[in-house]
């Protein structure tokens, strides 16, 4: 299995064929699972595979929408101008989700106690914003996040990322979670004025539904 890519697109056409040709029946899905990706040019991360037609103007909306840590996907519509049908099934009653990840990682200030931590000491291991929360199970009745975790490590001056997630679909999943996540990467990256560096994404669970096979 091939772990080392210089884009987004080189995962997504690798691990097609690969999910394709070597996946096992998983839950309507077929599945990899503990793929761990190394990408080299995160800022590279343009799906232009011909078989996806995969829309950067979703992709920028949805990382807007993040951006606001409003968690409403009322806030995603205003956007985008309509709100996609997944995020309606995963919105309660009120119209939020556990799954906007600005609103993760803005929850007692996560994100700027990391860039804090990173500017004081740029060996730190803890520069680490959390998103799932076995802790809160009880609250993901609606949606459950797909991401555990993400670090921040510097190294030769360089701000480079690791990206944990419990499950990925490779499809919708991995093509807009690898494009916000980067847009986050650089985020931080400018906020300490250093450049970006390596981008790496693990996943637990990686899959194409049924429908995404034909």
């Amino acid at each position: 299995m091939k772990t080392i890519f210089d884009n987004a697109n080189e995962v997504f056409d690798y691990y097609f064929n690969y999910i394709v040709n070597h996946g096992v029946i998983f839950q309507k899905t077929r599945a990899v699972f503990n793929v761990g990706i190394h990408i080299n040019n995160p800022m590279d991360n343009h799906i232009t595979s011909d078989m996806r037609n995969w829309k950067k103007e979703y992709a920028q909306s949805e990382w807007l929408w993040y951006l606001t840590g409003d968690r409403n996907i009322k806030k995603l519509g205003n956007i985008y101008g309509k709100i996609p049908k997944i995020w309606k099934k995963m919105a309660n009653s009120r119209g939020n989700v556990n799954s906007n990840y600005g609103y993760q990682w803005k929850r007692n200030g996560q994100l700027d106690k990391v860039v804090d931590m990173l500017k004081k000491n740029k060996e730190t291991r803890q520069a680490s914003i959390s998103i799932y929360d076995g802790k809160e199970i009880s609250k993901y009745k609606y949606d459950t996040p797909c991401t555990y975790a993400v670090n921040f490590t510097i190294h030769n001056n360089k701000l480079n990322m690791s990206v944990m997630m419990r499950s990925n679909d490779l499809w919708y999943g991995f093509c807009n979670d690898q494009y916000c996540f980067s847009m986050l990467q650089k985020n931080v990256a400018d906020r300490l004025e250093m450049p970006v560096g390596w981008y790496y994404h693990f996943v637990n669970n990686m899959h194409l539904y049924e429908l995404q096979l034909t």
